[in-house]
């Protein structure tokens, strides 16, 4: 765990999937950030059946039109919930961009995710120090 990094991100899935397995490059929010740097990607514990088939849906379309760059899509009780899956670097913070995957006010630019071993850890708005929601078994 030492070598990931301090700070997360809660996303909910199946988002945080595509990040780190299906070339999502940004992060559409409501608020802009100035942080820059690597972060844990946190999969929230909630997901709705609306949300997962919305994203089916995109996925399809995407698929449809050539741009789908991800494996298939894994079942909806596949997707690890309630933890960090993966890292990825924040590189910038844009109110426009060209990628496929943008669809908010501000969009926090991807790069390097990759996926990391699961970590159960609660999840919290913003960016948090996951280290603190360990569970006490794991954070000793």
């Amino acid at each position: 765990m030492a070598d990931i990094p301090r700070l997360a991100l809660s996303i909910r899935q199946p988002w945080a999937w595509a990040i780190i397995n299906a070339g999502k490059d940004i992060e559409n929010r409501d608020w802009r950030t100035n942080f820059r740097g690597p972060v844990c990607i946190h999969a929230a514990k909630g997901m709705t059946l609306g949300e997962f088939d919305g994203f089916v849906d995109l996925a399809r379309a995407m698929y449809r039109q050539g741009i789908w760059t991800g494996p298939f899509i894994p079942e909806r009780k596949a997707l690890s919930l309630g933890g960090i899956i993966g890292v990825a670097e924040i590189v910038d913070c844009v109110e426009d961009s060209e990628s496929k995957w943008f669809f908010g006010r501000f969009g926090f630019v991807l790069r390097n995710a990759r996926p990391v071993e699961f970590i159960p850890v609660k999840g919290s708005l913003g960016f948090f120090g996951w280290r603190k929601n360990l569970p006490e078994a794991v954070n000793g």
